[in-house]
C-alpha cells in the first residue's frame, strides 16, 4: 500500500520506483552491548530527545537492507522517544525543551490551540487584547497602599485613646445595663461586658481595617508587587508584614488578645491562681502570636506563578462537547472503531509519539476519500499498530532534538517576542514560530558569525522539516559547509560530502534531467558570472551538450566539458566523425557553430571552461559520475519524503562550493515547480548563500508560493549579494529576519523594506514663568534658590508623525545580543510587523 510518502517513497534518485533505492540514514545510531538503565522521567509536551531502541529491536530501520544485498529486517516492537509527547516512564530523560513538562500525548492533543496570525505559536496559546490595558504604575500603587495603611493606624489610634468620643454607644444600646459602670464607664468585672467590649473592638477594627484596606487596593498591591518583583520581594514582604502584624497584636494595637483573655476560664480563690492565671495567659499570647504568624508565612511560600499562571488560569476549559482528539474520532466516524481502538491503545500505553500520530493522522487524510485504500489502512493499523505507514528509512524519531516542536501544526517555535514598547501589544510575550505557510513565501537571514544564524534559526527549521519529513508531508535539503550544526548523520536519508572519497552518495552535476537544452540553461544559470550574458553561454553549452548526449547517450563529465568548451581539437573532431556516422546532420550544424563562434568578441566558452575547471580537481574526481556506474543524487527525489544534507568543502575550495551552492540552488527551483505531485512541502536550507543568487534565481524564488516551497537563504552579510540583486532579492523573500550584530549599512536595507509607521509623539515646552506681583516674586526666588531651577510652566503638544518602523542605526546598536528582528508573511499575503524576538527563550 503506498499513502503520499509514506510506503511510497521510493527510488530517489531518478524517477523510476526501484526497491534498491530505498531512502536510508547515512549510518545506523549505535547500539550499546547491554541495555541501559533507563531512570525514570516525566515526558515533556513538546516532541523531544533522542530516539529509544526497546531491549530486543533491531536498530537497522524497517524493511530497509541489513547490508548491501542483505535481506530486510522485520520491524521490532514499537519504540517511543524520549522526550516526545507520550514517552513512557521507561525512556530516557533527556529531553528537549517543550512548551510545558509532565504531560502525556493524550493531553499534548488536548491543549488549545486557538486559531492566531502567522508566526504565533498556538500551542496553549492564550490571545491578548489588541490595546494595553490602563494600568496604575507599581510605584502609585504601592503609595496609595502604605498612606491607606498610615491612615488606618491613625484613625484606630483615635478611636483606641478616646479621641472619638461615643464609640461604643452601639454596644450598650443593644447590652444589658449592669455589666457596665455608670456614666459612661467600661465594663463591669464578672460580667459579658468584659467580652462584649472585646468583640466589638474586634469587629470595629476589622471593619476599620477591610475598608481601608479596599480603598488603599491592599490585595492588588500585593499582585503586582510580587508578579513584577519576583520571588524574593514576595517573601521579603510577607517577613516584614508579618513582624508589623506580630508587634501589633502583641501590643495590643489589633485587638484580639482582649478577647482571649475573656475566654480563658480563670482560677479564682485558690492559693495557687494567680500563678496558674499568669501561665495561662502565657500560653494564649503564644498561641495568639503563632495565629498571627501563620497567614504570613503562607503569603511567603504561596508560589503565584506570575503572568504564566495567569495566562493559563484565562486559558478556556475544553469543551465536553468536543470529540477527544487522543480517541481517533475521525476514525470512529468513518465506521473504523477497530483502528480508532488499537491507535488510541497504542497512546495510552507509551508506545506512540507525536511523528506516529501525525503520520497516521497524514495517511488517513489520503485514504479517506478512497473506499479501497480504507481498507488498506485498516489491515496495515492492524498488523503494526503505531509503527504503521512508516517512512523508508524505518526511523520513527529524530536523534538529539534540540527545539520545541507542534506537529499537528506543522510548526516550530523560534523564540519569544519581547516584551518592549517597540512591538503590538497582542504580540509581546507570544512565543514566534514558523511553518511550511510561512516559509513557503521564502526567508532570508542576515547576521554576522556567531549571532545564532546557525544554531538558533537554520538548525529548528531542518529539524522541524525533518519530522515532518518522517511524518510523510514534507522533504528537506540542506546546504551547508562540512561541520555545520545542521543535525547528526543518522537524521537524514542522503547525506553528500563533496570531495569526500567516503561519502556514500555522489551529485548529479545535470538535476537527472535528459534534455540537453534544459541542462543548458541550468549550467548557464550556475557557470555564468557578472560578465557573461546567461543567454549565450545556454547557446554555447547546449551546441556541445546535444552532440556530446547524442552519440554518448549520457551528458559529458566534468573534464569532457572542460575539454569541449576549451574547444581541443580531438575530442571535438572524435564527435563530429560519430555524429556524422550516426546521421545526425542538424547536430553537426550546432557543432559547425560552435566552432565558427570560438574565440571570437563575446564568446562566453572561455570564462565557461574557466568556470568549470574550479570543479575539475583532484579532491573531486570521484564525483559528479555520468557513466551511470553510480546512483547520484538528483532533485527527483523531492516527489518523496527525503532528508538530504550536503556538505560542502569550504576549506580549500571555497569557489568551488560557492558554484555548488549555486548549482544545487538552481536544481531545487527548477524540480520544485515541476513536480507531479505538490501535496508535500519541499524547502532548500542554504547555512551560507554567499555569492550564489543570480537573477535567474530570483524568479525563481518568486515561484515557489504556487509550488508549495520555499528557500531559506543564510547569509552574514550583503555584502555578499550583487548590489543590483539586493532590492530585487528583498521583494523576492517574504521572511526577513535581521540578527543582532547586522552592520547600518544592511540595516538600511531592512529599514527600507519594512517602511514607516504613524506614531504619537508629545513634545514638551518650558517656559519661565515672570510673576508681576511682589510677594509671588519673593515665593519664586525662594523656590530658586531652593531647587536651584527657575519656575517654569510646560507646554505639551500631541501629534503623528511618521517614522521608520526600525532604523538602520537601531538594528545595528539597539538589537540586544541573541535577538532578531523579523517579519514573516503568509502564502495568503498576511504578514506580520518587524518584531524583537528573543531567540533564547
Amino acid at each position: 500500500m503506498e499513502f503520499e510518502g509514506t510506503q511510497g517513497s521510493r527510488g530517489t534518485h531518478d524517477g523510476r520506483p526501484r526497491a534498491d533505492q530505498v531512502p536510508r540514514p547515512a549510518g545506523p545510531p549505535p547500539m550499546p552491548s547491554t541495555p541501559p538503565t533507563a531512570p525514570p522521567s516525566t515526558p515533556p509536551t513538546a516532541p523531544g530527545g533522542a530516539p529509544a531502541t526497546p531491549e530486543g529491536a533491531s536498530p537497522t530501520p524497517a524493511g530497509a537492507p541489513a547490508g548491501p544485498g542483505g535481506p530486510a529486517v522485520p520491524v521490532g516492537p514499537p519504540t517511543v522517544p524520549a522526550g516526545s509527547p507520550g514517552a513512557s516512564a521507561g525512556a530516557s530523560a533527556s529531553a528537549s525543551p517543550s512548551p510545558s513538562a509532565g504531560v502525556s500525548l493524550a493531553d499534548w492533543l488536548r491543549t488549545p490551540r486557538p486559531a492566531a496570525g502567522p508566526g504565533i505559536w498556538r500551542y496553549g496559546h492564550v490571545p491578548r487584547p489588541d490595546r494595553e490595558p490602563a494600568e496604575t504604575p507599581l510605584r502609585s500603587v504601592l503609595s496609595g497602599a502604605v498612606i491607606s495603611f498610615l491612615a488606618c493606624v491613625l484613625l484606630w489610634s483615635l478611636l483606641r485613646n478616646g479621641y472619638i468620643p461615643y464609640w461604643s454607644v452601639l454596644l450598650k444600646l443593644f447590652t444589658p445595663d449592669d455589666w457596665w459602670h455608670p456614666l459612661g464607664g467600661g465594663p463591669q468585672a464578672g460580667t459579658g461586658g468584659v467580652l462584649a467590649l472585646a468583640v466589638y473592638e474586634l469587629v470595629l477594627f476589622s471593619g476599620v481595617f477591610y475598608g481601608l484596606g479596599r480603598f488603599g487596593r491592599w490585595p492588588y498591591a500585593w499582585r503586582r508587587l510580587t508578579q513584577e518583583r519576583g520571588r524574593a520581594a514576595q517573601i521579603l514582604l510577607a517577613a516584614v508584614a508579618g513582624l508589623v502584624t506580630v508587634a501589633l497584636v502583641r501590643g495590643g494595637w489589633i485587638p484580639v488578645k482582649g478577647v482571649v483573655y475573656a475566654l480563658l476560664p480563670y482560677e479564682r480563690g485558690t492559693p495557687t491562681a494567680a500563678y496558674a492565671n499568669q501561665e495561662m495567659v502565657e500560653t494564649a499570647d503564644l498561641f495568639v502570636t503563632v495565629a498571627a504568624a501563620l497567614p504570613f508565612v503562607w503569603f511567603a511560600l504561596r508560589r503565584t506563578g506570575g503572568p504564566a499562571a495567569a495566562a493559563a488560569a484565562r486559558m478556556p476549559a475544553a469543551d465536553p462537547a468536543v470529540p477527544d482528539p487522543a480517541d481517533w474520532p475521525e476514525l470512529r466516524a468513518a465506521g473504523l472503531s477497530e483502528a480508532a481502538d488499537r491507535l488510541a491503545a497504542e497512546g495510552a500505553a507509551g508506545r506512540m509519539n507525536d511523528v506516529d500520530h501525525t503520520r497516521i493522522r497524514a495517511a488517513w487524510d489520503t485514504a479517506r476519500g478512497a473506499p479501497d485504500r480504507q481498507a488498506a489502512f485498516v489491515q496495515d493499523v492492524r498488523a503494526r499498530g503505531a509503527a504503521a505507514f512508516l517512512h523508508p528509512s524505518g526511523a520513527r524519531q529524530l536523534p538529539g532534538r534540540a527545539a520545541a516542536h507542534d506537529l499537528s501544526l506543522r510548526q516550530v517555535r523560534l523564540g519569544t517576542v519581547a516584551d518592549v514598547a517597540r512591538n503590538p501589544y497582542p504580540r509581546r510575550g507570544t512565543g514566534l514560530a514558523v511553518d511550511p505557510a510561512v516559509l513557503g513565501t521564502s526567508m532570508l537571514v542576515v547576521g554576522p558569525s556567531g549571532s545564532g544564524k546557525t544554531t538558533r534559526l537554520l538548525r529548528p527549521v531542518v529539524e522541524s522539516l525533518a519530522l515532518q519529513a518522517l511524518a510523510g508531508q514534507a522533504a528537506v535539503v540542506t546546504v551547508g559547509p562540512a561541520g555545520a550544526p545542521l543535525g547528526p548523520d543518522e537524521a537524514y536519508d542522503v547525506v553528500i560530502r563533496v570531495g569526500d572519497p567516503n561519502s556514500p552518495h555522489d551529485l548529479d552535476l545535470y538535476g537527472g534531467t535528459g534534455d540537453p537544452d534544459q541542462a543548458a540553461a541550468l549550467l548557464a544559470d550556475v557557470l555564468a558570472d557578472d560578465t557573461t550574458d546567461p543567454r549565450r553561454a545556454a547557446t554555447a553549452l547546449a551546441q556541445l551538450l546535444g552532440p556530446f548526449r547524442a552519440v554518448h547517450g549520457r551528458f559529458p563529465s566534468i573534464p569532457e566539458l572542460r575539454e569541449l568548451l576549451d574547444g581541443a581539437p580531438a575530442p571535438r573532431q572524435a564527435l563530429r566523425a560519430a555524429l556524422e556516422r550516426a546521421g545526425h546532420p542538424s547536430l553537426v550544424r550546432e557543432l559547425d557553430a560552435r566552432e565558427r563562434q570560438d574565440g571570437t568578441a563575446g564568446d562566453p566558452a572561455g570564462a565557461l571552461a574557466d568556470r568549470v575547471a574550479l570543479l575539475d580537481r583532484p579532491a573531486f574526481a570521484g564525483f559528479f559520475d555520468t557513466t551511470g556506474h553510480g546512483q547520484p543524487f538528483t532533485m527527483r527525489a523531492l516527489e518523496h519524503p527525503v532528508r538530504v544534507r550536503i556538505d560542502l568543502p569550504e576549506t580549500g575550495h571555497a569557489e568551488a562550493s560557492r558554484l555548488l551552492a549555486r548549482l544545487v540552488l538552481a536544481q531545487f527551483l527548477a524540480r520544485a515547480v515541476t513536480r507531479t505531485d505538490r501535496a508535500r512541502f519541499a524547502c532548500l536550507v542554504l547555512d551560507d548563500a554567499a555569492h550564489t543568487l543570480t537573477a535567474g534565481t530570483l524568479r525563481g524564488l518568486q515561484r515557489l508560493r504556487s509550488a508549495n516551497a520555499g528557500v531559506v537563504l543564510g547569509l552574514r552579510s550583503l555584502d555578499d549579494v550583487p548590489e543590483h540583486l539586493r532590492t530585487p532579492l528583498f521583494g523576492a523573500v517574504g521572511c526577513r529576519v535581521a540578527l543582532a550584530g547586522v552592520t547600518t549599512w544592511d540595516g538600511k536595507r531592512f529599514a527600507e523594506t519594512w517602511g514607516t509607521e504613524w506614531v504619537e509623539t508629545r513634545d514638551v515646552t518650558s517656559r519661565t514663568v515672570l510673576a508681576d506681583e511682589p510677594l509671588t516674586r519673593v515665593m519664586h526666588t525662594l523656590r530658586k534658590l531652593v531647587t536651584g531651577r527657575a519656575v517654569t510652566t510646560d507646554a505639551v503638544t500631541v501629534r503623528e508623525v511618521e517614522r521608520e518602523r526600525w532604523s538602520a542605526s537601531d538594528l545595528a546598536h539597539a538589537v540586544p545580543p541573541g535577538h532578531a528582528v523579523l517579519s514573516l508573511t503568509h502564502v495568503r499575503g498576511e504578514h506580520t510587523p518587524p518584531l524583537l524576538v528573543d531567540l533564547r527563550g
